[in-house]
């Protein structure tokens, strides 16, 4: 019975210990999903439930492997973290600070992808290449960035600080910064120049074709009037 004690507060022991590492080494990862998410209620819940947290950090290890030039074992890894979190991040993908990704389900970054610091990923988003083509093939996601459900980024393009891509929008060309892309093809509008919030209102994002079609609008009223 001792014995078995013995073992149990061992095991425990461990466990707090590999919380306690983990709280330090990602504690800004951490903190991020307690600035964007209001269901977050606390530490353990976030550290011990969040997928997107648990595959953000199970590729951190996976990239370090790979940076230490370990064979197989990177790619294994990586594979494992998509089996627990349902969140498939390429070993080489290059990720920035605090990297949330929401719910998290079918998230799919590929290798040559490059994702800047505080981006949001909602579920179901693809960061992927364009074919068969070999070398730089998956885009490069600025500071910021806010990617919504089901969003697919294709190819080597560029997304640049603090913009914002519409549910479902498949993006095949670069965006500019400050700016919003909806659509399939993706369409590009200005977001009047500002800094979209990573904790966003969706409704009032501004759809472009919305904004043609309103345009539109008044300029039929206007022709009546006269």
């Amino acid at each position: 019975m001792n014995l078995f004690l013995m073992i149990i507060l061992i095991i425990a022991a461990i466990s707090v210990l590999k919380i306690i590492v983990l709280s330090v080494v990602f504690r800004d990862e951490i903190n991020s999903y307690f600035d964007r998410d209001p269901a977050a209620s606390g530490f353990l819940q976030v550290l011990l439930t969040y997928s997107g947290l648990h595959a953000v950090i199970m590729h951190r290890v996976a990239h370090r492997l790979l940076l230490w030039k370990i064979p197989f074992l990177p790619r294994f890894y990586s594979q494992l973290a998509r089996y627990l979190t349902g969140i498939e991040i390429h070993p080489a993908a290059k990720i920035g600070k605090r990297l949330f990704i929401d719910h998290g389900m079918g998230v799919v970054i590929g290798e040559t992808a490059v994702v800047g610091d505080d981006v949001l990923l909602y579920q179901g988003v693809t960061l992927g290449g364009t074919g068969r083509e070999k070398g730089k093939r998956h885009p490069n996601i600025g500071n910021n960035v806010v990617v919504g459900a089901g969003a697919k980024i294709l190819g080597n393009i560029t997304i640049g600080d603090n913009s914002y891509i519409g549910a479902n929008a498949v993006v095949l060309k670069d965006a500019p910064a400050n700016s919003t892309v909806v659509g399939v093809p993706g369409r590009i509008t200005k977001q009047d120049g500002k800094k979209l919030d990573a904790i966003l209102d969706h409704m009032h994002i501004v759809d472009p074709i919305l904004q043609e079609m309103e345009e539109l609008e008044k300029r039929i009223e206007r022709l009546e009037n006269k």
